[in-house]
């Protein structure tokens, strides 16, 4: 970045901005709002050329595994974009650098800032790079509990089931831990801020010793 300014910006949560009385610095907010429109753009554009024969239905269906919300985190851990996020005391004290919500729009809101500084074949390149890499393993997280679920009626034919194991934080930061089986047999394990993220990591968990 020449910009320094614009990726101090892409950075910085609106709690650090909102701590700071006088000398309020811009958040990532609108950032992430324009970086949201250029992904949309550069994934379409991405599943359009790269599957020919795709129908609609389908390229929408990779498109929303390659850029959800657990998506756009993975690619920020692999970034470690948490560790350099401006942040209030309380929004640091209570977990914003691994929260997916938060790093995720991160990730927006740098692809946002690179559109605004150099154009939009940067921002693509960008994504292509870093967001659409690893496809296979975003597809399967995303769809975790439904090939899960495939799985088992197509071959095995064991019941799946989730049994939430442990609830802890406060209500604003809670975290869950969930297992799940497949008849008798635990084969998988994950934890997350809502139940239905900690079931995906855990049928996501199984379904890695299942490919082995």
């Amino acid at each position: 970045f020449k910009n320094k300014a614009l990726l101090k910006q892409a950075i910085t949560h609106s709690s650090y901005s909102n701590e700071r009385k006088i000398n309020k610095e811009p958040h990532y907010e609108r950032l992430e709002f324009l970086g949201d429109a250029v992904l949309e753009l550069a994934s379409s554009e991405f599943f359009y050329y790269k599957y020919p024969d795709m129908t609609e239905g389908k390229m929408t269906k990779m498109r929303a595994s390659a850029v959800c919300e657990q998506a756009l985190a993975i690619t920020a851990r692999d970034l470690e974009l948490g560790k350099f996020m401006r942040f209030s005391k309380g929004e640091e004290n209570t977990g914003g650098r691994e929260r997916d919500s938060i790093i995720a729009d991160a990730v927006e809101a740098i692809i946002g800032a690179i559109y605004i500084e150099s154009g939009f074949v940067e921002a693509k390149s960008f994504v292509e790079r870093f967001v659409l890499n690893d496809l296979e393993k975003k597809h399967l997280f995303y769809d975790a509990k439904s090939i899960l679920q495939e799985w088992s009626q197509n071959g095995e034919n064991k019941p799946i089931r989730y049994e939430l194991i442990s609830e802890s934080g406060p209500d604003h930061n809670k975290c869950f831990e969930v297992v799940v089986y497949v008849g008798t047999q635990c084969m998988g394990k994950g934890n997350g801020k809502s139940k239905k993220i900690a079931e995906q990591h855990a049928a996501y968990e199984a379904l890695c010793k299942i490919k082995g």
